[in-house]
């Protein structure tokens, strides 16, 4: 959900490694490289200075999602290009985080973006709140991969995580009219 990725603030690597992937480590305890989104693609914009760096923004349900795509990501760069807003979109990518001042922004570097129909769009948004309810629950009961971690990091309140899967629950999604 949407919540929880733009909570994921702080970002780990498990070794050494030049190469080693970088996880994001969302506040429910879990370490995250790649992520899978489902929403409606409000806005489009090339903010770009010197070259073509395109910027959107995509309602994943609970609240607003960023991705960016540029010269290395042209498939995902060309999708948002073409883009009639709004439109439901399926999103591939991998999570980057940005500081900004004294905050940290988290976005997504898309890797694919295809449309999709209402009844995905539906069919997804309803599952990535049961799978946060899941990292919810095995957070509370210290069964989560990462959970001392994220307890250091965020804290222990996810308060503001389950208010969100029961507003979705309850029907109350913020992408639900293209």
């Amino acid at each position: 959900m949407a919540d929880e990725l733009n909570a994921t603030t702080h970002t780990f690597q498990e070794s050494d490694e030049e190469r080693a992937p970088v996880y994001g480590l969302t506040p429910t305890g879990i370490g995250i490289n790649r992520v899978f989104v489902v929403g409606t693609l409000t806005e489009t914009a090339d903010v770009g200075n010197d070259s073509e760096y395109w910027q959107g923004k995509v309602f994943a349900a609970s609240s607003p999602v960023y991705v960016y795509a540029g010269q290395y990501q042209p498939e995902a760069m060309a999708a948002l290009r073409a883009a009639e807003t709004p439109t439901y979109v399926a999103i591939v990518g991998k999570i980057r985080t940005y500081e900004s001042g004294d905050r940290v922004n988290v976005a997504i570097e898309p890797e694919s973006i295809t449309e999709v129909d209402e009844s995905t769009r539906e069919a997804w948004v309803a599952e990535a709140a049961a799978q946060t309810s899941g990292r919810i629950e095995a957070f509370e009961a210290g069964e989560a991969p990462f959970g001392s971690q994220a307890q250091d990091e965020y804290g222990e309140s996810i308060s503001d995580l389950r208010e969100a899967v029961v507003a979705i629950e309850d029907g109350n999604s913020h992408d639900s009219e293209v």
